[in-house]
């Protein structure tokens, strides 16, 4: 990550709300991207909320990609990206007992008892 102009931040970044065990042991980030969430996640945090403005090309680019994810070339977009993604989105919601919401509906047929065939569905 050396090969990149964006500003370090002041501080280390944590997300102890969502990730409370850090990044890489949430199992959803690898440990270069750990890596690169916690020496540029606040740098990137507060240009996402305008606190600060950019200063250099990767940062002007990083708010075009907030702005238009499609555009993201660099390993630290994609895995802002990502961890906005797995942040802010839906949390996934797994059951093993669950119905098929596109049930065919059932056809009601009459039968007669006395011969054991089927007659037309109701």
């Amino acid at each position: 990550m050396t090969d990149t102009q964006f500003r370090h931040g002041k501080k280390r970044f944590y997300d102890a709300a969502k990730f409370p065990r850090g990044f890489a042991k949430s199992g959803d980030f690898t440990l270069l991207e750990e890596d690169i969430l916690v020496t540029f996640g606040e740098t990137m945090l507060a240009l996402e909320l305008g606190a600060i403005s950019p200063e250099n090309v990767d940062e002007k680019h990083f708010l075009k990609v907030i702005d238009n994810p499609s555009k993201a070339k660099s390993k630290l977009e994609h895995t802002w990206l990502k961890y906005v993604r797995l942040a802010r989105g839906r949390k996934a919601f797994h059951t093993l007992n669950s119905k098929s919401k596109y049930r065919e509906a059932s056809k009601d047929y009459d039968y007669d008892m006395e011969s054991d065939n089927e007659l037309e569905p109701a």
